[in-house]
C-alpha cells in the first residue's frame, strides 16, 4: 500500500538536480517511506498507485503542485521588536544610521541576551508555522543575535530543540560574526570569535556551518577570513555575507575558501561572478532584503548569463520582516526580473544546494525526500503572477501532510 498519492495536478512542476524545470501536465506524485516512488502523468502513477488504496490521497485537480521549498538564508532565532525602525527608515533612515545610534542587530542582541532559551524556542516554532503555511519545508536558521558565546551557544541549542518539534527540517549556521559588540573592537571580536566561540560551537556539534558579515564597518576580508578559516578547522562549513552595502571582496573571498554560498551580493562584479561559479559557491539573493531597505535589487541576469545558478531566500529577520518563500519568489520576478522557472528553481533545488542538500532535496524525481507543495493555481507561472497572497494550501513533508488548507 502506497503511503500519500497526489494525483489529477493541472501541473507537477519540479526541476531537476541540473536545475532544468520539468512541467508534467495532469500530473501525479506517488510517495512511500517518506520518499517519492513515483512522479508522471496521473493515468501512469495511480495505475501502480491507486489513490483508493493508499493511506492518504491528496486531489490536487485544478492545482500546482511542486517541491517544498527551500530557504537556504534566514536569522528566525530572536527576541524583541524593531517595527519602529520601519517607520524610521520611512523618514530617511538607513541601515548604517540606525546601526550607529545603538539600533538594528545591537538593539536585537539586548533583546536576545535577556530572553530564555524558553522563549526563543517558542518564537522560533511560530515563525516556523508561518514558514510551513507558505511553503517551505527545509530552512537554514543562523545565530548572531547573541555576540558571546553563552547567546550564541543558547540560540543554537533553541535551534536545535525547535527542529526536534517542528516537521520543518532546520539546518543550523553559527553567526558570531555577525556585528561588532559594543564594549570591544572588531579584532578583539573577531579574537573572542575564533578562540571561545567556534571551539564550543564545534565541541557540541551545535552548527553545520560557519557565517560572517564581511562588509564595510563589520568585519573586514582578512577578519572574515579568520573566522571562516577557524570554522573549516572546527569541521564548520563557510558561508559568507558579501558584497551587500560595500565591495570589499567578500565574494573572492567565497570562491578562496570554498564556500558553500555567499549570499546578497547586489555589489558584485562580472569578475566576483565568475570566480563564484568557477568555485562551485552557490550565490544566494536576497530580494526581500532589497525590498524593505528601498534599495537596488541584486542583478539576477549578470548570473543568468555568466550560467551561474542562483538561490533566492527571504533573510527573514528583524530587519526584513518576510517569512515567505512565496513573496521571495514574486519578488524575484517581479524586482530582479527572473522568469517564473528560474524563480522556482532558485528556491528549490539551488536553494538546496546553497545548503549543501544535494540528495535531491529541491526536487521530485524519484528517491528525493517526499516534500512538496499544493499551490491553488493552474500552473506555476501563476504562483509570482497572483502576488501578495497566500496560494500554497497544502504541505506535505517526508510523505505526511503536514497542513491542509
Amino acid at each position: 500500500m502506497t503511503d500519500l498519492v497526489v494525483h489529477d495536478a493541472s501541473q507537477v512542476a519540479t526541476p531537476t538536480d541540473d536545475s532544468e524545470l520539468v512541467v508534467i501536465e495532469d500530473g501525479a506524485v506517488a510517495i512511500d517511506d517518506g520518499v517519492v516512488t513515483a512522479v508522471g502523468p496521473t493515468e501512469e502513477v495511480t495505475r501502480d498507485h491507486p489513490p483508493e488504496n493508499a493511506t492518504d490521497a491528496v486531489d490536487a485537480t485544478g492545482k500546482t503542485v511542486l517541491p517544498g521549498f527551500v530557504d537556504p538564508h534566514t536569522h528566525a532565532v530572536f527576541a524583541g521588536d524593531r517595527a519602529d525602525e520601519f517607520s524610521a527608515k520611512l523618514d530617511g533612515a538607513d541601515y548604517q544610521d540606525i546601526l550607529a545610534e545603538g539600533g538594528g542587530i545591537l538593539r536585537t542582541v539586548r533583546a536576545t541576551r535577556d530572553a530564555s532559551r524558553t522563549r526563543l524556542v517558542e518564537n522560533l516554532l511560530a515563525q516556523f508555522d508561518v514558514m510551513l503555511a507558505h511553503g517551505t519545508t527545509t530552512v537554514e536558521v543562523k545565530s548572531g543575535y547573541g555576540l558571546d558565546a553563552e547567546t550564541e551557544v543558547k540560540m543554537l541549542e533553541a535551534i536545535d530543540e525547535a527542529a526536534g518539534r517542528h516537521p520543518i527540517d532546520v539546518v543550523p549556521t553559527f553567526m558570531g560574526a555577525h556585528a561588532v559588540p559594543e564594549d570591544t573592537s572588531a579584532d578583539e571580536y573577531v579574537d573572542r570569535v575564533v578562540d571561545e566561540q567556534v571551539p564550543v560551537v564545534a565541541e557540541n556539534d551545535l552548527a553545520e556551518f560557519c557565517d560572517v558579515f564581511c562588509e564595510e564597518g563589520v568585519f573586514s576580508v582578512e577578519q572574515s577570513r579568520r573566522v571562516l578559516e577557524a570554522g573549516t578547522e572546527h569541521g564548520l562549513k563557510p558561508k559568507i555575507h558579501a558584497d551587500e552595502f560595500e565591495r570589499l571582496g567578500g565574494a573572492q573571498l567565497a570562491a578562496d575558501v570554498g564556500a558553500t554560498s555567499a549570499d546578497h551580493l547586489l555589489q558584485s562584479t562580472e569578475a566576483d561572478v565568475e570566480a563564484l561559479g568557477d568555485a562551485g559557491v552557490t550565490p544566494v539573493l536576497l530580494p526581500g532584503t532589497a525590498f524593505t531597505l528601498a534599495t537596488d535589487y541584486a542583478d539576477a541576469s549578470a548570473f543568468e548569463a555568466a550560467d551561474v545558478p542562483v538561490a533566492i531566500a527571504t533573510d527573514f529577520n528583524p530587519n526584513c520582516y518576510s517569512q515567505s518563500m512565496e513573496f521571495a519568489i514574486d519578488l524575484a520576478c517581479n524586482g530582479m526580473r527572473m522568469t517564473p522557472a528560474s524563480a522556482v528553481r532558485s528556491a528549490t533545488v539551488t536553494a538546496a544546494n546553497a545548503i549543501d542538500r544535494t540528495d535531491g532535496t529541491g526536487t521530485l524525481r524519484e528517491g528525493a525526500l517526499g516534500d512538496l507543495v499544493v499551490a491553488d493555481v493552474p500552473d506555476y507561472e501563476h504562483l509570482p503572477y497572483n502576488f501578495g497572497v497566500q496560494n500554497v494550501q497544502t504541505v506535505v513533508k517526508r510523505g505526511e501532510v503536514v497542513r491542509r488548507d
